[in-house]
């Protein structure tokens, strides 16, 4: 049918600049921002902090082009900060840097932000990762954000990777949600009833002066402001290229499987966001060492039994989307942990072997530097 989804892909990744040297954080110099662009186009552009650069593909018609376009971003933004000497990561917190230390870009919409948020948009020196899903009918796609929610706490959890805060083991595989969670209009969408009372709720905001318009906006998922897709937001960023790949075609055949039930007159069903909440946190605090909770069957299940449940709900739309190798790997992420298991390893080995405190967090740096260039 005509008004059938098309589930192209979009992603964007935001990313660190290093020194190599010293792992601490760089400011992009203007020549370099002007190199990327000169390079990648309207594909790169600076981010809220100088000391940040976001990539975005284009419209990837499936996840074996996005990979491609992404690998393409990914090497042509190391190649042109390794010319200026800074090196980037892909993680949602740097390991020790101090967000008092950095200073935003100089735009009249990084201003403005910061006038409106104060000392709360000052912190955010954090960096996440977007998957934009092609659904053309507005209708559609406030129907299946509404059911897609189910499934934001899992791809927070295998895509966690910001488990230290200015130097500190913060007990939390993903601290960069309880920094977003600081800022106006953010966490799990509400529940709408169609597209038109998401329009008015907005347009309220809007006629009131607070935001400009829906990019002001900041749930986990919503419809995008600017392209006629669903944009999920929950994911930290990933340091591995093919882990940012495994997390958008999960996300596009989670999609696809929802859009199918629909077909059938199905639907997944809704959970209070009270509900669905505490496994946002659990996937926040636990990563995958600890499962999300299993409403249906009433009980606590571990990451790995609840990720061969999903991967049995959308395996038919995954080979529908020619992506079932990468949706499968999801296997391989939590075999190895996930991020934020790594990156404890990482800095616990060091100390180990002798480093100190300061020493054992610029490994970890260097360590973070390594994985950018994995699959590349």
């Amino acid at each position: 049918m005509s008004d059938d989804p098309d589930f192209t892909l979009g992603i964007e990744e935001e990313y660190l600049l290093v020194d190599p040297q010293t792992g601490d954080l760089a400011p992009a110099p203007d020549a370099l921002m002007a190199a990327c662009r000169d390079a990648l186009g309207d594909s790169v552009s600076p981010e809220f902090l100088r000391c940040q650069i976001e990539v975005g593909t284009p419209v990837s018609a499936d996840i074996g082009e996005a990979r491609g376009h992404l690998a393409h971003l990914r090497r042509t933004v190391a190649r042109i900060a390794g010319e200026y000497g800074l090196a980037p990561i892909s993680a949602s917190c740097h390991p020790f840097a101090d967000w008092r230390d950095q200073f935003h870009t100089d735009k009249d919409r990084y201003h403005q932000l910061s006038r409106a948020l104060g000392a709360v948009s000052r912190r955010m020196l954090i960096c996440g990762m977007h998957v934009h899903v092609g659904i053309p009918s507005p209708a559609q796609r406030i129907d299946l954000m509404n059911q897609l929610s189910y499934f934001l706490p899992h791809l927070l959890a295998l895509s966690a990777s910001s488990p230290f805060w200015q130097g500190s083991d913060t007990g939390l595989a993903s601290y960069r949600t309880t920094v977003f969670g600081g800022m106006p209009r953010t966490g799990f969408p509400p529940q709408f009833g169609g597209w038109d009372e998401f329009e008015r709720s907005v347009q309220v905001l809007v006629d009131l002066g607070v935001i400009e318009d829906s990019s002001k906006i900041w749930w986990d998922l919503r419809p995008s402001s600017r392209f006629p897709t669903l944009e999920t937001r929950v994911c930290d960023a990933s340091p591995r290229l093919d882990d940012t790949v495994t997390l958008a075609a999960l996300n596009q055949a989670t999609l696809r499987m929802l859009w199918r039930l629909s077909r059938q007159n199905q639907r997944w069903r809704q959970y209070d966001p009270f509900l669905l909440g505490e496994n946002r946190w659990r996937a926040a605090r636990y990563g995958l060492a600890e499962g999300p909770i299993d409403f249906g069957a009433g009980r606590i299940i571990p990451f790995a039994q609840a990720l061969e449940d999903w991967l049995a709900l959308i395996a038919q739309d995954a080979d529908a989307l020619g992506s079932q190798p990468q949706v499968a790997r999801a296997r391989d992420m939590v075999a190895g942990g996930g991020s934020a298991a790594r990156q404890r390893a990482v800095l616990s080995r060091a100390l180990a072997a002798g480093a100190t405190r300061d020493e054992a967090m610029a490994e970890l740096v260097r360590h973070l530097m390594a994985e950018f260039h994995l699959g590349l």
